[in-house]
């Protein structure tokens, strides 16, 4: 698999939408993480997974300038836009990507996203019908499996969703019935991974879609896509894929992670 992931014939995009205006912590994008803003490590990760083009896609002149002086792509987008999938809709028609491009859309909040799970999603997309893809891993603890916060994915015998929640699943009535502290052996647990890829066309129908039901119930954008009958591959992160910064202590936590690469001492 690994031999196919390096294959140079394996094209495709990313687009990193980069919000200034988050609620839990304003400015994220150019919080500082090892003596850099934390939108130039994304960057860095999505050039390091062998993109053809990298874009970074905001709505704010402070990120445009941060990435002046770096040769980044940045396309300026409106600001009522209410996702990051609507976002990447407006820099196809300003990129003027083709239907058949693969983009990747890459969060502008994952600094630790490894180059070869940015690949793996853009190559699980490349080599399977389905409009859209994404990455899960194993769930390795009850502790993750019964955290809201860690979106929990289901796959069918093909690798596609069956459906996302952040409720656990699937449920092992008889394990848990006695212990819910252990994960039985056996029972494929998987915590999706934010990362996704699809082909231009898609994603121009996926912003056109109604927001489903689902997908405001669990307050999971990728229910739409499975409510309107639309499939999404789920193939699984060839290494760990870190989490993202949502919070104080996430910011922390990867600034800590990246100290030995920077050079730095860990505090």
């Amino acid at each position: 698999m690994e031999t196919a992931l390096q294959n140079p014939s394996l094209r495709f995009m990313v687009a990193i939408p980069a919000r200034h205006g988050s609620s839990r912590l304003p400015g994220k994008p150019l919080l500082p993480l090892a003596g850099e803003p934390m939108i130039v490590h994304v960057v860095r990760r999505a050039r390091e997974a062998g993109a053809r083009e990298v874009v970074v896609a905001t709505d704010d002149p402070r990120i445009a300038n941060t990435l002046m002086d770096l040769e980044v792509d940045v396309e300026m987008t409106r600001l009522d836009h209410t996702s990051g999938s609507d976002r990447l809709a407006e820099v196809i028609e300003l990129r003027g990507w083709p239907d058949d491009t693969i983009i990747v859309n890459l969060q502008g909040d994952e600094p630790l996203a490894p180059a070869s799970g940015i690949r793996r999603v853009a190559y699980a997309l490349a080599t399977n019908k389905a409009p859209m893809a994404t990455l899960a891993t194993p769930i390795i603890s009850a502790e993750e499996l019964f955290d809201p916060n860690c979106v929990k994915v289901v796959r069918n015998q093909h690798g596609d969703a069956l459906y996302f929640s952040r409720a656990p699943m699937p449920w092992p009535r008889d394990a848990f019935a006695t212990d819910r502290n252990q994960l039985p052996d056996g029972v494929p647990f998987l915590r999706h991974i934010g990362i996704y890829a699809y082909r231009a066309s898609f994603l121009r129908t996926l912003t056109k879609l109604p927001h489903s039901l689902l997908e405001k119930t669990e307050m999971l954008e990728q229910l739409r896509v499975l409510e309107h009958g639309h499939s999404i591959h789920v193939a699984l992160a060839p290494e760990p894929f870190p989490g993202g910064v949502d919070t104080i202590q996430d910011l922390i936590r990867v600034d800590r992670a990246m100290a030995p690469k920077s050079g730095r001492k860990r505090k």
